[in-house]
């Protein structure tokens, strides 16, 4: 019996360590990223979440509306989903340093984390979500990259109590020129 359960136990951890809770990076020759670059200005995105145990899916456009003042970035977001909930979220993010941002939505626990690491951005945040009148808490780890045919690629490992529990990819297309989004202090 004590046998049994040490297979167990071991069974367990290879199968939860094999639950990818961060996104791998993305392949291949890619352009270098900033959070600035991928977000200063107006794009439209779709993306659709997946529930790993389900396998179920809930499919969303976005319309996305970021300025850039001084070090300060806002990004005003606008989810059309295909069960036709809407809900807006905006996004400050404040520059902490070279490469490093830190952020808030209406919707986060605490502060979200950025990091530009050349061709990709990494975004860890945790979020409270509402649905059908019940909060979930989920946390996130983004990585943010330009794809090949020039959109900007969102793919997010969504975890809950520390557990991975779905994915999200969401790809983003400029609508106009980065012209007109800065402004300067």
């Amino acid at each position: 019996m004590i046998l049994l359960t040490r297979r167990s136990v071991l069974a367990g951890s290879l199968a939860l360590a094999a639950c990818s809770r961060v996104p791998p990076s993305p392949e291949g020759p890619l352009r270098p990223i900033t959070l600035e670059a991928a977000f200063a200005g107006r794009a439209t995105g779709t993306g659709v979440f997946r529930v790993s145990l389900t396998g179920s899916e809930r499919r969303f456009r976005a319309d996305l509306d970021g300025r850039l003042e001084g070090d300060r970035l806002t990004v005003v977001e606008d989810f059309f989903y295909d069960d036709g909930e809407e809900n807006r979220l905006t996004w400050v993010f404040d520059r902490a340093g070279p490469g490093r941002w830190t952020g808030r939505r209406d919707d986060t626990v605490g502060v979200a984390e950025v990091v530009e690491a050349g061709t990709e951005i990494r975004l860890s945040y945790i979020a409270d979500f509402e649905s059908e009148g019940q909060v979930t808490r989920l946390g996130f780890e983004d990585v943010i990259y330009h794809g090949p045919d020039g959109q900007i690629i969102n793919d997010a490992v969504v975890t809950r109590w520390g557990l991975p529990v779905g994915t999200v990819r969401f790809e983003i297309t400029r609508r106009e020129s980065q012209a007109g989004t800065q402004t300067h202090r």
